[in-house]
Protein backbone atom coordinates (compact mmCIF):
# COMPACT_ATOMS: atom_id res chain seq x y z
CA UNK A 1 0.00 0.00 0.00
CA UNK A 2 1.49 3.71 -1.41
CA UNK A 3 0.35 6.64 0.70
CA UNK A 4 1.17 9.53 -1.44
CA UNK A 5 1.02 12.90 0.22
CA UNK A 6 -1.13 15.33 -1.45
CA UNK A 7 -1.20 18.43 0.80
CA UNK A 8 -1.96 18.96 4.82
CA UNK A 9 -2.15 21.07 7.48
CA UNK A 10 -1.61 20.21 11.29
CA UNK A 11 -5.66 20.43 11.95
CA UNK A 12 -6.45 17.55 8.93
CA UNK A 13 -3.65 15.67 7.12
CA UNK A 14 -4.26 14.71 3.64
CA UNK A 15 -3.49 11.38 1.66
CA UNK A 16 -3.96 9.49 -1.20
CA UNK A 17 -4.02 5.52 -1.33
CA UNK A 18 -2.39 3.88 -4.63
CA UNK A 19 -4.29 0.75 -5.71
CA UNK A 20 -4.35 -2.37 -8.05
CA UNK A 21 -5.86 -1.05 -11.15
CA UNK A 22 -4.18 2.59 -10.93
CA UNK A 23 -6.50 4.64 -9.33
CA UNK A 24 -6.38 6.03 -6.17
CA UNK A 25 -8.18 6.82 -2.45
CA UNK A 26 -8.14 9.91 -1.14
CA UNK A 27 -7.81 9.62 2.83
CA UNK A 28 -8.66 12.75 5.21
CA UNK A 29 -7.24 12.41 9.00
CA UNK A 30 -8.69 14.82 11.26
CA UNK A 31 -5.87 15.58 12.92
CA UNK A 32 -6.41 16.99 16.62
CA UNK A 33 -6.57 13.79 19.13
CA UNK A 34 -5.55 16.07 22.42
CA UNK A 35 -8.96 18.15 21.56
CA UNK A 36 -10.89 14.49 20.51
CA UNK A 37 -10.50 15.72 17.11
CA UNK A 38 -13.54 18.07 17.58
CA UNK A 39 -14.39 19.59 14.35
CA UNK A 40 -12.98 23.43 14.29
CA UNK A 41 -14.10 25.95 11.39
CA UNK A 42 -10.64 25.79 9.63
CA UNK A 43 -11.15 22.26 9.54
CA UNK A 44 -14.11 22.54 7.84
CA UNK A 45 -12.57 24.70 5.20
CA UNK A 46 -10.02 22.62 4.47
CA UNK A 47 -12.08 19.18 4.31
CA UNK A 48 -14.64 20.67 2.16
CA UNK A 49 -12.83 22.10 -1.03
CA UNK A 50 -10.17 18.77 -0.53
CA UNK A 51 -13.54 16.29 -0.81
CA UNK A 52 -15.03 18.55 -4.20
CA UNK A 53 -11.31 17.96 -5.74
CA UNK A 54 -11.74 14.57 -5.37
CA UNK A 55 -15.25 14.21 -6.34
CA UNK A 56 -13.74 15.77 -9.59
CA UNK A 57 -10.59 14.11 -10.01
CA UNK A 58 -11.10 11.12 -12.35
CA UNK A 59 -8.04 8.99 -10.52
CA UNK A 60 -9.83 8.67 -7.14
CA UNK A 61 -12.15 5.99 -7.03
CA UNK A 62 -13.50 6.79 -3.44
CA UNK A 63 -12.71 9.04 -0.11
CA UNK A 64 -11.89 7.44 3.55
CA UNK A 65 -12.14 10.04 6.67
CA UNK A 66 -10.73 8.84 8.80
CA UNK A 67 -8.99 10.23 12.96
CA UNK A 68 -5.80 10.62 14.43
CA UNK A 69 -6.01 8.67 17.99
CA UNK A 70 -7.35 5.88 19.75
CA UNK A 71 -10.14 8.06 22.01
CA UNK A 72 -12.28 9.69 19.67
CA UNK A 73 -13.13 9.96 15.67
CA UNK A 74 -14.14 12.98 16.59
CA UNK A 75 -16.08 14.58 19.92
CA UNK A 76 -18.25 17.36 18.60
CA UNK A 77 -18.11 20.74 17.12
CA UNK A 78 -15.65 23.39 18.05
CA UNK A 79 -18.35 24.62 20.58
CA UNK A 80 -15.54 26.68 22.48
CA UNK A 81 -14.44 29.25 19.94
CA UNK A 82 -18.12 29.66 19.24
CA UNK A 83 -19.18 30.76 22.49
CA UNK A 84 -16.43 33.47 22.31
CA UNK A 85 -18.49 34.99 19.83
CA UNK A 86 -21.77 34.36 21.40
CA UNK A 87 -19.87 36.02 24.08
CA UNK A 88 -19.03 39.33 21.78
CA UNK A 89 -22.18 39.55 20.14
CA UNK A 90 -25.38 38.27 22.49
CA UNK A 91 -28.21 38.74 20.62
CA UNK A 92 -27.31 40.89 17.81
CA UNK A 93 -25.95 39.52 14.31
CA UNK A 94 -22.99 37.05 14.77
CA UNK A 95 -20.96 37.16 11.33
CA UNK A 96 -18.59 33.92 12.59
CA UNK A 97 -21.67 31.86 13.97
CA UNK A 98 -23.34 32.88 10.69
CA UNK A 99 -20.37 31.57 8.55
CA UNK A 100 -19.40 28.52 10.88
CA UNK A 101 -23.11 27.05 10.66
CA UNK A 102 -22.82 27.53 7.11
CA UNK A 103 -19.73 26.13 6.31
CA UNK A 104 -20.06 22.88 8.46
CA UNK A 105 -23.68 22.50 6.69
CA UNK A 106 -22.27 22.17 3.42
CA UNK A 107 -19.58 19.76 4.57
CA UNK A 108 -22.73 17.31 6.16
CA UNK A 109 -24.84 17.76 2.81
CA UNK A 110 -21.44 17.16 0.49
CA UNK A 111 -21.03 13.84 2.65
CA UNK A 112 -24.74 13.42 2.45
CA UNK A 113 -24.52 13.36 -1.58
CA UNK A 114 -20.95 12.05 -2.30
CA UNK A 115 -20.96 11.38 -6.29
CA UNK A 116 -18.07 8.33 -5.09
CA UNK A 117 -17.91 5.39 -1.95
CA UNK A 118 -17.17 7.49 1.52
CA UNK A 119 -15.83 5.08 3.98
CA UNK A 120 -15.70 7.05 7.14
CA UNK A 121 -14.29 5.41 10.26
CA UNK A 122 -15.73 5.97 13.95
CA UNK A 123 -14.09 4.92 16.49
CA UNK A 124 -14.03 5.62 19.38
CA UNK A 125 -16.17 9.14 20.64
CA UNK A 126 -18.12 10.13 17.85
CA UNK A 127 -20.68 13.03 19.36
CA UNK A 128 -22.50 15.91 18.11
CA UNK A 129 -20.37 16.82 14.58
CA UNK A 130 -18.78 13.55 14.25
CA UNK A 131 -21.75 12.03 13.84
CA UNK A 132 -22.87 14.71 11.35
CA UNK A 133 -19.60 13.69 9.29
CA UNK A 134 -20.37 9.78 10.12
CA UNK A 135 -23.93 9.63 9.31
CA UNK A 136 -23.62 10.89 5.89
CA UNK A 137 -20.70 8.86 4.47
CA UNK A 138 -21.90 5.84 1.36
CA UNK A 139 -20.03 3.11 3.72
CA UNK A 140 -20.25 3.79 7.35
CA UNK A 141 -17.52 1.55 10.09
CA UNK A 142 -17.56 1.72 13.65
CA UNK A 143 -15.83 -0.31 16.11
CA UNK A 144 -16.67 -2.35 19.16
CA UNK A 145 -15.12 0.56 21.30
CA UNK A 146 -17.26 3.35 19.59
CA UNK A 147 -19.50 5.16 21.44
CA UNK A 148 -22.41 7.33 19.38
CA UNK A 149 -24.14 10.31 21.46
CA UNK A 150 -25.81 13.89 20.40
CA UNK A 151 -25.71 15.18 23.84
CA UNK A 152 -26.41 18.91 22.76
CA UNK A 153 -29.49 18.99 25.37
CA UNK A 154 -27.00 18.81 28.28
CA UNK A 155 -25.46 22.59 26.51
CA UNK A 156 -28.87 24.09 25.61
CA UNK A 157 -28.33 23.06 21.63
CA UNK A 158 -29.91 20.55 19.69
CA UNK A 159 -29.15 17.36 17.67
CA UNK A 160 -27.99 19.86 14.35
CA UNK A 161 -25.79 18.70 11.54
CA UNK A 162 -28.72 16.82 10.03
CA UNK A 163 -29.75 15.62 13.25
CA UNK A 164 -33.47 16.84 12.74
CA UNK A 165 -33.16 14.62 9.31
CA UNK A 166 -31.44 10.67 10.10
CA UNK A 167 -32.69 11.01 14.14
CA UNK A 168 -36.09 11.17 11.97
CA UNK A 169 -35.90 8.08 10.45
CA UNK A 170 -34.77 5.68 12.96
CA UNK A 171 -36.26 2.99 13.94
CA UNK A 172 -39.82 4.10 15.96
CA UNK A 173 -39.52 7.39 17.91
CA UNK A 174 -35.43 6.01 19.36
CA UNK A 175 -34.43 9.38 17.76
CA UNK A 176 -36.89 11.81 19.62
CA UNK A 177 -35.52 9.87 22.52
CA UNK A 178 -31.70 10.18 21.76
CA UNK A 179 -32.24 13.95 21.20
CA UNK A 180 -33.98 14.60 24.61
CA UNK A 181 -31.98 12.42 26.56
CA UNK A 182 -28.58 12.43 25.03
CA UNK A 183 -28.64 8.52 25.49
CA UNK A 184 -25.06 6.79 23.94
CA UNK A 185 -25.14 4.39 21.69
CA UNK A 186 -22.83 1.11 21.52
CA UNK A 187 -21.69 -0.04 18.28
CA UNK A 188 -24.57 -2.76 17.86
CA UNK A 189 -27.28 0.55 19.03
CA UNK A 190 -26.04 2.14 15.95
CA UNK A 191 -25.96 -0.53 13.29
CA UNK A 192 -29.62 -0.95 14.69
CA UNK A 193 -30.73 2.18 14.45
CA UNK A 194 -29.20 2.64 10.67
CA UNK A 195 -26.47 4.65 11.93
CA UNK A 196 -23.44 2.74 10.94
CA UNK A 197 -23.32 -0.03 8.42
CA UNK A 198 -20.73 -2.28 9.64
CA UNK A 199 -18.39 -2.83 13.16
CA UNK A 200 -14.99 -4.00 12.43
CA UNK A 201 -12.16 -4.54 15.08
CA UNK A 202 -10.08 -1.27 15.42
CA UNK A 203 -6.92 -3.53 15.32
CA UNK A 204 -8.03 -4.54 11.73
CA UNK A 205 -8.22 -1.29 10.29
CA UNK A 206 -4.45 -1.83 8.41
CA UNK A 207 -5.61 -4.87 6.98
CA UNK A 208 -8.68 -2.88 5.63
CA UNK A 209 -6.35 -0.41 3.94
CA UNK A 210 -4.09 -2.79 2.22
CA UNK A 211 -7.27 -4.47 0.92
CA UNK A 212 -8.84 -1.61 -0.46
CA UNK A 213 -4.73 -0.68 -2.52
CA UNK A 214 -5.27 -4.18 -3.25
CA UNK A 215 -8.44 -3.91 -4.82
CA UNK A 216 -8.59 -2.47 -8.43
CA UNK A 217 -11.40 -0.13 -8.79
CA UNK A 218 -13.28 0.82 -12.03
CA UNK A 219 -14.63 4.60 -13.39
CA UNK A 220 -18.16 3.21 -12.00
CA UNK A 221 -19.29 4.84 -8.74
CA UNK A 222 -21.87 2.64 -8.68
CA UNK A 223 -19.69 -0.38 -9.10
CA UNK A 224 -17.40 1.05 -6.58
CA UNK A 225 -19.69 1.02 -3.86
CA UNK A 226 -20.66 -2.34 -4.22
CA UNK A 227 -17.44 -3.30 -4.23
CA UNK A 228 -16.41 -1.42 -1.27
CA UNK A 229 -19.61 -2.97 0.64
CA UNK A 230 -18.39 -6.42 -0.03
CA UNK A 231 -14.82 -6.38 0.81
CA UNK A 232 -15.94 -4.34 4.58
CA UNK A 233 -18.28 -7.34 4.82
CA UNK A 234 -15.11 -9.57 5.01
CA UNK A 235 -13.86 -7.89 8.23
CA UNK A 236 -17.23 -7.35 10.57
CA UNK A 237 -17.21 -8.20 13.81
CA UNK A 238 -18.46 -12.08 14.35
CA UNK A 239 -20.35 -11.04 17.69
CA UNK A 240 -21.13 -7.95 19.72
CA UNK A 241 -22.44 -6.80 23.11
CA UNK A 242 -26.56 -6.69 22.92
CA UNK A 243 -28.18 -3.19 21.63
CA UNK A 244 -29.84 -1.46 24.37
CA UNK A 245 -31.57 0.07 22.04
CA UNK A 246 -33.24 -3.05 20.25
CA UNK A 247 -33.38 -4.85 24.05
CA UNK A 248 -35.69 -1.61 25.57
CA UNK A 249 -37.32 -0.77 22.03
CA UNK A 250 -40.90 -1.11 22.98
CA UNK A 251 -39.96 0.79 26.63
CA UNK A 252 -38.01 3.98 24.43
CA UNK A 253 -41.76 4.11 21.89
CA UNK A 254 -43.68 4.11 25.34
CA UNK A 255 -41.87 7.04 26.52
CA UNK A 256 -41.81 8.84 23.72
CA UNK A 257 -45.72 7.58 22.44
CA UNK A 258 -48.20 10.68 21.79
CA UNK A 259 -47.70 14.74 20.33
CA UNK A 260 -47.85 16.42 23.46
CA UNK A 261 -44.25 17.37 24.80
CA UNK A 262 -45.84 18.06 28.38
CA UNK A 263 -46.64 14.12 28.55
CA UNK A 264 -43.55 13.25 27.39
CA UNK A 265 -41.86 15.33 30.06
CA UNK A 266 -44.22 13.81 33.02
CA UNK A 267 -43.39 9.79 31.92
CA UNK A 268 -39.71 10.77 31.74
CA UNK A 269 -39.52 12.83 34.93
CA UNK A 270 -41.61 9.36 36.91
CA UNK A 271 -39.58 6.76 35.41
CA UNK A 272 -39.09 3.71 37.68
CA UNK A 273 -36.90 1.26 35.86
CA UNK A 274 -34.16 -1.39 36.95
CA UNK A 275 -32.81 -0.22 33.81
CA UNK A 276 -29.71 2.51 34.04
CA UNK A 277 -29.64 3.03 30.56
CA UNK A 278 -33.14 4.28 30.57
CA UNK A 279 -32.84 6.14 33.98
CA UNK A 280 -29.61 7.51 33.17
CA UNK A 281 -31.58 9.17 29.85
CA UNK A 282 -34.45 10.00 31.79
CA UNK A 283 -32.09 12.03 34.62
CA UNK A 284 -30.11 13.43 31.69
CA UNK A 285 -33.41 15.19 30.36
CA UNK A 286 -34.36 16.43 33.29
CA UNK A 287 -31.17 18.35 34.10
CA UNK A 288 -30.99 19.24 30.51
CA UNK A 289 -32.12 22.55 28.78
CA UNK A 290 -36.18 22.87 28.86
CA UNK A 291 -35.83 25.18 25.46
CA UNK A 292 -33.50 22.68 24.26
CA UNK A 293 -36.07 19.72 24.55
CA UNK A 294 -38.64 21.91 23.48
CA UNK A 295 -37.07 22.87 20.39
CA UNK A 296 -36.02 18.96 19.59
CA UNK A 297 -39.59 18.61 19.66
CA UNK A 298 -40.63 20.87 17.06
CA UNK A 299 -38.27 19.95 14.71
CA UNK A 300 -39.31 16.20 15.39
CA UNK A 301 -42.57 17.30 14.17
CA UNK A 302 -41.68 19.37 11.34
CA UNK A 303 -39.62 17.59 9.44
CA UNK A 304 -40.52 14.49 8.20
CA UNK A 305 -41.62 15.43 4.65
CA UNK A 306 -38.52 17.94 4.23
CA UNK A 307 -35.41 17.13 1.99
CA UNK A 308 -32.42 16.95 3.41
CA UNK A 309 -31.39 20.14 2.04
CA UNK A 310 -34.65 21.76 3.80
CA UNK A 311 -33.67 20.61 6.91
CA UNK A 312 -30.36 22.37 7.01
CA UNK A 313 -31.78 25.40 5.90
CA UNK A 314 -34.50 25.48 8.72
CA UNK A 315 -31.19 23.67 11.45
CA UNK A 316 -29.45 27.06 10.05
CA UNK A 317 -31.95 29.23 11.66
CA UNK A 318 -32.42 27.39 14.32
CA UNK A 319 -28.80 27.38 15.51
CA UNK A 320 -28.46 31.06 14.64
CA UNK A 321 -31.42 31.65 17.44
CA UNK A 322 -29.53 28.94 20.05
CA UNK A 323 -26.75 31.55 19.82
CA UNK A 324 -28.92 34.15 20.53
CA UNK A 325 -30.88 33.17 23.39
CA UNK A 326 -29.34 32.54 26.57
CA UNK A 327 -29.47 28.27 26.62
CA UNK A 328 -26.85 28.11 24.27
CA UNK A 329 -24.00 29.97 25.82
CA UNK A 330 -25.07 29.27 29.46
CA UNK A 331 -24.76 25.66 29.36
CA UNK A 332 -21.54 25.77 27.15
CA UNK A 333 -20.40 27.82 29.93
CA UNK A 334 -21.62 24.97 32.16
CA UNK A 335 -19.69 22.31 30.95
CA UNK A 336 -16.94 23.50 28.69
CA UNK A 337 -15.85 26.71 30.24
CA UNK A 338 -16.18 27.13 34.00
CA UNK A 339 -17.41 23.93 34.67
CA UNK A 340 -19.77 24.03 37.47
CA UNK A 341 -22.19 21.30 35.75
CA UNK A 342 -24.89 23.84 36.95
CA UNK A 343 -26.09 25.53 34.35
CA UNK A 344 -29.07 28.06 34.81
CA UNK A 345 -31.75 27.66 32.23
CA UNK A 346 -33.61 30.24 31.06
CA UNK A 347 -37.11 29.61 30.72
CA UNK A 348 -36.09 27.19 33.86
CA UNK A 349 -38.86 24.93 33.31
CA UNK A 350 -40.85 23.50 30.19
CA UNK A 351 -43.80 25.27 31.06
CA UNK A 352 -42.48 28.16 30.77
CA UNK A 353 -41.20 27.67 27.12
CA UNK A 354 -44.11 29.33 25.52
CA UNK A 355 -44.74 28.79 21.65
CA UNK A 356 -43.09 32.63 20.80
CA UNK A 357 -39.91 31.42 22.29
CA UNK A 358 -39.80 27.92 20.27
CA UNK A 359 -41.30 30.17 16.69
CA UNK A 360 -38.33 32.87 17.16
CA UNK A 361 -36.21 29.90 16.66
CA UNK A 362 -37.59 29.06 13.28
CA UNK A 363 -37.30 32.61 11.70
CA UNK A 364 -34.87 33.51 9.22
CA UNK A 365 -31.90 35.46 10.50
CA UNK A 366 -30.18 36.76 7.56
CA UNK A 367 -30.68 39.29 4.59
CA UNK A 368 -31.29 38.24 1.10
CA UNK A 369 -30.95 35.07 -0.46
CA UNK A 370 -30.46 31.88 2.22
CA UNK A 371 -27.05 31.35 2.88
CA UNK A 372 -27.63 27.45 2.44
CA UNK A 373 -30.28 28.08 -0.87
CA UNK A 374 -27.57 26.02 -3.39
CA UNK A 375 -28.27 22.85 -1.70
CA UNK A 376 -30.09 20.79 -3.56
Amino acid sequence: MTLASSSSDDVILFDEIATAGGQSFGVATLNVPAALNALSLRMVELLTPQLQQWAADANIAGVILQASGEKAFCAGGDIRGLYDTIREHGSAPNPYAQNFFATEYVLDHLIHNYPKPFLCWGHGIVMGGGVGLLAGASHRVVTPTSRIAMPEINIGLYPDVGGSWFLRRMPGRVGLFLALTAAPLNAADTLFCGLADVCIDQARKAEVLQAISNTSWSTDAQANRATLSRLLDGFVVSALPASLVREHFDSVNQLMAGEELAVIDQRLRSLQSDVPWLTTAATTYTKGSPTSAAISFALWQRVPRMSLAEVFRVEYNVSLACCAHPDFPEGTRALLVDKDRNPRWQPATLAEVTPAIIEDHFIDRFEGTHPLADLT
